[in-house]
């Protein structure tokens, strides 16, 4: 178990469900249903639909402001997607909220088939992704981005936090096409408010500049960078952290001139299984365009089943936690 871990006072089961805003750190609260409702207001083709989950992805709030543009379908992920699919066809526009776990490991065929491959317009908006639930391996989507990035013409998008968030939400909807958003639901951190940061699907953004260490990140992960180069300044460790919202398809233009623009040791960061993730995305469009980095690492979650717990005392086991993070990348500099 990581040192850090046993440091800590032990946690109840509560955290097992707790938010990922650290203590006293500024939230918004639910801010995908309250820009969903926003946006309804423009759009009256747009729809909400879920699987039981409405309360849960914060899409209930769409349903008292559109009880008759509200379609909850009952814990059937497969109709779900498949009729999300024939609603588009009929020129709707769904907006579809479940678990990314059942979103993605239960209806996949759906998804693939019936929306993916004839292009349809569905966004789909899945909470829980990655190590942000702590009732282990059936409620953990450590993998859908690598299942998600194998479908053709699929757009996947991992917001850090609010503003991510509720400026991601028309921009997708004007996107032609499928989208698969990794949702945060609640109380959500706010902190990109604080880099003079706007949303670009298909962007990513430099948010701080470093002269040691360059961070790649995607979803809460890049709040976690910029805490840990806050922290590594008092070390004289300078980090640059570029966020990339957008994982498919990857904006490899800005991903290559930060790598190429002066030698550091390169460390993507993701709430992702090392395989198939934003890494191994940035590694091989490295590869491909001829680019080595002196030093490259993966900070991501490991190719394993996680364990049960409380969400802090596994964020530091997994090495994603802020004090993880810059220890880790304290070991990779030596």
């Amino acid at each position: 178990m990581n040192t850090v871990a046993d440091k800590k006072p032990r946690l109840t089961t509560s955290a097992m469900i707790a938010s990922i805003a650290g203590e006293g750190q500024r939230v918004k609260a639910a801010p995908f249903g309250k820009a969903l409702v926003a946006l309804a207001a423009q759009r009256p083709d747009l729809v909400g639909m879920t699987a039981d989950l409405g309360k849960y992805t914060d899409l209930h709030l769409f349903a008292q402001a559109y009880p008759e543009r509200y379609f909850q379908m009952g814990m059937a992920e497969q109709l779900l997607m498949g009729a999300a699919g024939g609603m588009a066809k009929e020129g709707l526009l769904p907006f579809v909220t479940t678990y990314a776990v059942f979103g993605t490991r239960r209806a996949y065929d759906f998804i693939h088939q019936v929306i993916a491959e004839e292009n349809l317009n569905v966004k789909m908006c899945c909470a829980l992704p990655g190590l942000t639930t702590g009732y282990g391996p059936s409620h953990q989507a450590t993998e859908d981005i690598a299942m998600m990035r194998g479908i053709p013409g699929l757009t996947i998008v991992d917001p850090c936090d609010a503003l991510d968030i509720e400026q991601a939400v028309p921009q997708i909807a004007a996107h032609p096409g499928p989208v698969y958003m990794r949702l945060l639901r609640g109380n959500v951190p706010l902190v990109l408010d604080e880099y003079d940061y706007q949303f670009e699907l298909g962007q990513a953004k430099r948010l701080v500049d470093g002269n040691e260490v360059l961070i790649i990140s995607s979803g809460f992960m890049t709040m976690r960078a910029l805490e840990v180069a806050q922290s590594l300044k008092a070390d004289n460790i300078g980090v640059a952290v570029l966020h990339c919202p957008t994982i498919k398809p990857l904006d490899e233009v800005t991903v290559l001139a930060e790598v190429l623009r002066q030698p550091r040791l390169v460390v993507v960061a993701e709430n992702h299984s090392v395989v198939g993730g934003l890494g191994e995305a940035v590694a091989s469009s490295l590869l491909q365009n001829g680019v080595q980095p002196a030093r490259f690492r993966l900070a991501g979650l490991p190719d394993a089943y996680l364990d049960a717990g409380a969400l802090p005392t596994l964020h530091d086991r997994y090495g994603i936690s802020t004090e993880a993070l810059a220890g880790r990348i304290k070991r990779w500099l030596d």
